[in-house]
């Protein structure tokens, strides 16, 4: 199986911690007391079913490739390059010269568990991480039915729900699809599009164990402590 890692942001709100490294470069101390930056963190959870990885780069694209080169723990990375930031659809789109089948997709400014990637592997077809949110929130909300199959996702302020905890199994199936164009036209948003797959392609829906998603400095400060509890 292949795993897809969007690496080509700048992280804008990381700065000036990003003004000299990509985002995904930035590191910290694991809870084995060693310092990896994030793409390496998750790179070592990758469970064995994963036996090759395309990173899609984009801004200072040259620290991620000579810093990782042709493969990490004998598994090969090959790259792509995002030239403009036009969403995580897009980005995925770049790698479909390359798949050969059913892969993930992973953010590398996002930290997961083994667990929860085991999870989205294991289930058949299409899959998608989600994380239940305890108290008010803003953006998509998860809407899925008691089958436990993703139906839509809503957009706006939202008491409680489930949000997405942006992992993804997907069957190759999906770049058959018109990308769905998001943030005025902008981007193109890879979770709208698979919604537009549910008909002929089910999504299941996978709650996360554990799952940290890095958006400025502060959460990079907290980093440390909280990957110490992180499930295995």
């Amino acid at each position: 199986m292949q795993a897809v890692i969007l690496a080509g942001g700048e992280g804008t709100r990381m700065r000036p911690l990003t003004r000299h490294v990509p985002k995904p470069m930035v590191r910290f101390v694991g809870a084995d007391g060693i310092r990896r930056n994030l793409i390496e963190h998750n790179l070592e959870i990758l469970p064995k079913e994963v036996s090759e990885v395309i990173i899609v780069v984009g801004y200072l694209k040259e620290q991620i490739i000579n810093h990782f080169g042709d493969e990490f723990n004998g598994r090969k990375l090959r790259y792509v390059e995002q030239k403009k930031p036009l969403g995580t659809a897009h980005a995925v789109g770049l790698a479909q010269q390359y798949i050969k089948g059913r892969f993930l997709v992973m953010m590398g400014d996002d930290l997961y568990c083994k667990s929860d990637i085991k999870a989205c592997i294991a289930s058949e077809g299409n899959s998608i991480l989600i994380k239940k949110v305890r108290s008010k929130f803003s953006g998509g909300q998860m809407e899925f039915d008691k089958s436990g199959n993703l139906q839509a996702i809503t957009e706006g302020l939202h008491d409680k729900g489930y949000i997405n905890a942006a992992l993804y199994a997907i069957v190759p199936e999906y770049f058959n699809y018109e990308q769905v164009s998001i943030k005025g036209g902008k981007e193109y948003g890879l979770p709208q599009t698979l919604v537009t797959m549910v008909d002929e392609h089910p999504i299941k829906v996978v709650e996360s164990k554990w799952w940290y998603q890095i958006s400025d400095l502060s959460d990079i400060k907290r980093a440390p402590k909280l990957i110490k509890n992180r499930p295995s």
